[in-house]
């Protein structure tokens, strides 16, 4: 059977989605589709809308075959970590290809750009180097430098402003790291953007912008023209049940009560703190009394939302710097999804499997990499803050994988 892999969040699994999921099958003539799946915490550093289990029955429910976890520590990590779990997992999975959305759609554009950058490896570095004196953030201090080096390029190259150009550059430049057999193929966005706002005379909108919608007007109904009917379905279900989605409003008051109950020296230890960050974060939450406020105090031209918001998905987990210099690769592949036909897949490669396949974590306690997905899941249920979230904790030892 011939597989096809995608790096997914799903929060929530949408029509683009959709599109990305069958576009990719046929595109990659595959039998099989498996997804790497993020889990209760995002690569934007922020709470996931529902928990993984039910991301995981969208996506089973819209025709991905087998559903895998990735690591918090790869999920909450900066672009070329977050690939480099996934694809890895991907290579781990015998998946022949692997395919991403992109804003560019031309896999030439972007093998040119990693050549590019490649061959330019220093200059590119020092450029980096030379923006980021400017005080501007790390981001953007690589589209300028990029910019620089790219400036007399006679080939088509890549636009490494756009979101998921970013991600898609990453899942190649970790393939080529990786010495990967597995091939990349893109598939180009429609429609919406990664940051847009949804927009009601379409049928297909960002997620963001899905979740936006989504908390502003609080009725599922208002985004429903933008979702399969299976992930309406799970969401009514998760909402009667939860009765609350996943958000940094909501986990605030955790949130505020981690950071406070820590002096600004340990704040510092915690992964992806740095330059002072310890006593802005500090600060603003003795005085500020929702999250927006919170943002606003200790957001700068230094450092993108995101990136505070990795820092505290990070100080909210407890996950140290020290930890994280420990991690390289990912050291299990944990199933949370799966069909027949996922199943039968997982089943004639099961004896080739470089790494352990964990159905159960109990049987896994051991596994450092393991244990923060488990506690990351428990605080993600914590921060719900109602009688469900408490029912949940603990329920990642009780969890086999969905079956359908």
């Amino acid at each position: 059977m011939k597989a096809t892999g995608l790096v997914v969040e799903y929060n929530p699994f949408h029509n683009g989605h959709l599109h990305h999921l069958q576009q990719s099958s046929v595109k990659t003539n595959s039998d099989i589709i498996v997804a790497v799946m993020s889990g209760n915490f995002l690569q934007r550093g922020e709470p996931a809308l529902v928990d993984k289990w039910t991301r995981a029955k969208m996506a089973l429910s819209a025709g991905v075959d087998l559903i895998i976890e990735l690591p918090y520590a790869f999920a909450t990590a900066q672009a070329s970590d977050f690939a480099k779990g996934a694809i890895y997992l991907l290579e781990s999975l015998k998946c022949e290809t692997f395919c991403f959305g992109s804003e560019e759609g031309s896999l030439e554009a972007f093998q040119h750009t990693y050549q590019l950058l490649l061959a330019k490896k220093a200059d590119y570095n020092t450029a980096i180097s030379n923006f980021m004196k400017q005080g501007i953030s790390y981001p953007k201090a690589l589209n300028e430098a990029y910019k620089v080096v790219a400036s007399d390029a006679s080939v088509p190259l890549v636009d490494l402003s756009k979101p998921n150009n970013i991600l898609g550059y990453h899942y190649m430049e970790a393939a080529y790291n990786l010495n990967a057999a597995i091939k990349p193929e893109t598939i180009q966005r429609v429609v919406a953007n990664y940051h847009d706002e949804a927009k009601h005379s379409e049928t297909i909108a960002s997620a963001t912008g899905i979740r936006k919608v989504l908390f502003d007007e609080k009725e599922l109904s208002a985004v429903q023209h933008f979702l399969p009917r299976t992930s309406i379905e799970e969401l009514n279900e998760w909402k009667t049940t939860a009765q609350a989605f996943g958000c940094w409003d909501r986990f605030y008051p955790l949130l505020r009560f981690t950071i406070l109950r820590h002096n600004k020296e340990r704040l510092a230890q915690f992964a992806e703190v740095t330059e002072g960050m310890e006593n802005a974060i500090w600060n603003a939450a003795m005085t500020s009394e929702n999250f927006h406020t919170f943002m606003l105090q200790i957001k700068s031209k230094r450092f993108t939302w995101t990136r505070i918001q990795r820092m505290l998905t990070h100080i909210f987990t407890e996950f140290t710097w020290e930890q994280l210099q420990e991690i390289d690769l990912p050291t299990y592949i944990r199933p949370l999804a799966m069909n027949k036909k996922g199943q039968a897949y997982l089943q004639s490669i099961k004896k080739d499997l470089q790494l352990p396949l964990v159905s159960r974590v109990a049987a896994s306690k051991e596994n450092k990499l393991l244990q923060l997905d488990i506690k990351a899941a428990n605080l993600y249920y914590l921060g719900l803050q109602n009688d469900f979230g408490q029912s949940m904790v603990g329920s990642d030892f009780r969890k086999i994988p969905i079956f359908q």
